[in-house]
């Protein structure tokens, strides 16, 4: 059998004839949990390598090995796209992760604003989120999960050549379709507020930005989960690789 229906992510290189150890977590999960058992075929990716179907040569409670047999795909890299949106309730903030994962974010960063309600995050079980979803979509790469950080501090450095979508109701005044209609490729970040919107600073501080474009995204106003779906969905198929 030369296919593979469980796909890891794991951190060691990969290549032809290479040994990957399995930890604790990832050995329960194949044997205990697939029930997956010596010659048990595995596609690995780590986020550099592509994907290569891998064989189970050892097998344990706490442990295992693959070994490498051949490259199934090469890396795929996402657009140089990143999102960036305040955190709200944990299981809808660990969607919006999924979700950007899933549908090719290259960065994801979670930003405070003035009104944003959840003051710090857990980076590593985000990041956990973002790994299950390249796993479960056939993804090659893995985009980081950011710290939490200001919204201001980083529209203190933010380097003007990469453009950013930002969705508010009560400034957008163009549309998807007009935003895109001249083609702007390059670098862009997607900018999703929180429950209750941006403060009146922040508004006044990115329509000031000749790089910042307030876009809007239908005639409702979305959740914030929702929000970001709809608008990495309006990207991708204007100016990512949906298009």
């Amino acid at each position: 059998m030369n296919t593979a229906k469980i796909r890891l992510y794991v951190e060691q290189p990969l290549g032809p004839g290479q040994t990957v150890p399995l930890n604790r977590d990832q050995a329960h999960y194949l044997f205990g949990v697939m029930r997956q058992g010596i010659a048990a075929r595995v596609a690995l990716f780590n986020g550099t390598d592509g994907e290569w179907l891998s064989e189970v040569t050892e097998a344990g409670k706490k442990g295992g090995t693959l070994t490498c047999l051949s490259q199934t795909k090469p890396l795929q890299m996402p657009p140089d796209l990143w999102l960036l949106f305040a955190p709200i309730k944990k299981a809808r903030t660990d969607f919006i992760v999924e979700k950007a994962a899933e549908m090719g974010a290259a960065r994801i960063c979670p930003v405070q604003t003035d009104f944003t309600n959840s003051e710090r995050i857990r980076q590593d079980r985000l990041q956990a989120h973002a790994i299950e979803a390249a796993e479960q979509c056939g993804g090659t790469y893995v985009p980081p999960v950011d710290s939490l950080h200001k919204l201001g501090t980083l529209l203190d450095g933010w380097d003007p050549a990469r453009r950013i979508m930002f969705c508010d109701e009560s400034l957008a005044s163009a549309s998807g379709a007009d935003l895109f209609s001249a083609g702007h490729s390059g670098p862009w970040a997607i900018l999703i507020g929180p429950e209750g919107g941006f403060s009146e600073p922040e508004r006044k501080r990115l329509a000031a930005l000749p790089h910042a474009y307030a876009t809007r995204l239908g005639p409702r106003i979305l959740r914030a989960d929702t929000a970001a779906v709809a608008a990495l969905t309006l990207w991708q198929s204007a100016l990512g690789d949906w298009a």
